[in-house]
């Protein structure tokens, strides 16, 4: 298995006319068809020669949308497809099945300003397109996530997020949020059913209807067009990289006075704490706003300035080649302490180990030639100050549970352990009176306990088909919902674990991940999307089981 082999890109095959009248007969003759194959970022989730198309822009999306409509189909938003969980293609869609990919990517990238606070943006616009284009103009975010081919419509769909809470002292910038993308909605336009012309039609919905909560992070069963973000101006950003700190001093329980993680939060607001399986030095990232360039910062003009990360070494893309094709996950401590080795000594060769720049240069580090590594996700909701215990309590379980498995025989874990920390989705931040709370992002506050400000997000990453990893996540996911009532799974990654499977446990389906949000709110979003879509077309066989 080769590095190439592990960034697999979907193929694309023209339709022939004959076969598409007949298959797809009376489709709008002025969207192109073709046959596609869809991929998930790691490959877990394929589907081959399904119909696609590239409207060319929201109207088209309409006419599409209705066509599916009428003729029994179900239509999927494809943006980079970089994701995990089944929210949009489930594995064993055959081809022939009535479901049509709409490209989002090729068309709906439309960037202008609709004031000096606010972006408007169609949904397939990258991130890195995005944050290039606010830069341009002296704007930014607060944070972002790493990669920068996401597809703005794909972020906001599962209100991904970046790492940042308000350092000591640090105030709050006019049109920043410390929660997720999602929270800067201020207006979004989506493709609706309209009861009065009985078909689907474009509606533009203000952050201050009831209904826009439930598009705010919408999970794939709507189709956003486009939206209008609050930004507000750009920072500088110094990122500092270390791995001289040992794990159980960064996550040490709290009371002590070492290097925490906690104590980089307080300082910073901004920390990552990356640790490689098998080793004993995390690979901690730490910015913080600096307007002028420090002495010892190198100045970086670009984004993905992690090269030996974002490239493959081939001592990592061979190890990784041996377990996957011979079975030898056996390797998974050696390929742990090479992750660590090519990070520390890359860090040095490449002068990142202290890099400065406009915000966008240091937030986004992940390429799509990345080593693709399947991942699990949540949120713990906590209150600030108990942020060291909760990272303490889960990495010494984690460091326990691996053990033991290791002590075994097995070894679930090759990859990493990723923690960052972010505010919640405050509607106040987005600078709208009345502004809704997005209804399902894990980042929405919860009433009942509004000492709880912050989220700790947690991942663990390993290669796709490990032996006992589902049994291993299992165990982690449990005592995340066991231990913490503030656990909220992080859409676009793995959950729902049973033994031997993923996104298949019953009980936190149905059960779990509802009551999480709470019962009323969970119904309240579900019932909107039921009635703004209530043929159902946006949506899978996943998502049925999901929003019952």
């Amino acid at each position: 298995m080769s590095a190439a082999a592990l960034a697999a890109v979907p193929v694309l095959l023209p339709a022939d006319p004959a076969a598409a009248a007949e298959e797809l007969p009376g489709f709008p003759a002025g969207v192109g068809l073709y046959r596609s194959a869809y991929r998930n970022w790691v490959g877990e989730i394929t589907a081959d020669g399904l119909w696609a198309c590239a409207p060319t822009d929201a109207d088209q999306v309409v006419e599409v949308v209705n066509w599916a409509w009428r003729h029994g189909w179900r239509v999927r938003a494809r943006g980079s497809s970089h994701g995990w969980s089944p929210l949009t293609i489930t594995e064993g869609t055959a081809s022939d099945a009535p479901v049509l990919l709409v490209d989002t990517a090729s068309h709906l990238t439309g960037l202008s300003l609709d004031s000096v606070s606010a972006v408007r943006a169609g949904t397939g616009v990258t991130l890195e397109a995005l944050l290039t284009y606010l830069e341009g103009h002296g704007l930014g975010v607060t944070a972002a996530p790493a990669p920068g081919d996401l597809t703005l419509g794909g972020a906001l769909a599962i209100d991904a997020h970046g790492t940042a809470v308000p350092a000591a002292g640090e105030q709050r910038l006019p049109g920043q949020t410390y929660g997720s993308l999602s929270n800067r909605i201020l207006s979004l336009t989506a493709v609706v059913w309209d009861e009065g012309s009985g078909a689907y039609a474009l509606r533009e919905f203000d952050r201050t209807e009831a209904d826009s909560a439930a598009l705010l992070t919408h999970l794939g069963r709507a189709f956003v067009t486009e939206v209008v973000l609050r930004v507000g101006a750009n920072s500088n950003l110094r990122c500092v990289s270390r791995v001289d700190i040992p794990a159980a001093e960064l996550f040490a329980a709290p009371g002590g006075d070492g290097r925490t993680f906690a104590s980089f939060l307080e300082e910073s607001g901004r920390v990552e704490a990356i640790w490689f399986a098998y080793t004993e030095f995390p690979w901690l990232k730490v910015w913080s706003v600096a307007p002028t360039r420090p002495l010892t910062s190198r100045r970086v003009t670009s984004p993905y300035n992690y090269p030996f990360s974002d490239n493959v070494p081939a001592l990592v893309a061979d190890l990784a080649g041996r377990m996957v094709s011979d079975a030898a996950w056996y390797l998974a401590p050696v390929l742990g302490n090479a992750q660590l080795d090519v990070a520390t000594v890359g860090l040095t060769a490449t002068l990142s180990a202290d890099i400065w720049g406009p915000s966008k240069n240091t937030l986004l580090y992940i390429r799509p030639t990345t080593l693709r590594v399947t991942a699990n996700g949540y949120a713990v909701l906590t209150s600030r100050d108990q942020v060291q215990q909760v990272v303490s309590e889960f990495t010494d379980f984690y460091r326990e549970r691996l053990a033991a498995y290791t002590a075994r025989g097995r070894f679930p874990v090759n990859g990493t352990v990723e923690i960052r920390v972010t505010g919640l989705d405050d509607p106040g931040e987005a600078g709208v009176a009345g502004a809704r709370a997005p209804l399902l992002s894990a980042l929405r506050p919860d009433a009942a306990r509004p000492e709880r400000d912050t989220a700790v997000w947690l991942d663990i990453l390993t290669l796709p088909g490990t032996p006992y990893a589902e049994a291993f996540l299992r165990e982690i996911e449990q005592f995340l919902f066991e231990g913490y009532d503030g656990t909220r799974v992080e859409w676009s990654k793995g959950w729902a674990y049973t033994d031997d499977a993923v996104w298949e446990d019953e009980e936190v389906l149905g059960t779990t991940i509802p009551g999480s949000f709470g019962e009323a709110v969970w119904g309240q979003a579900s019932g909107v999307l039921d009635r703004l879509d209530p043929h159902r077309v946006f949506g899978n066989a996943f998502l049925d089981r999901l929003f019952r």
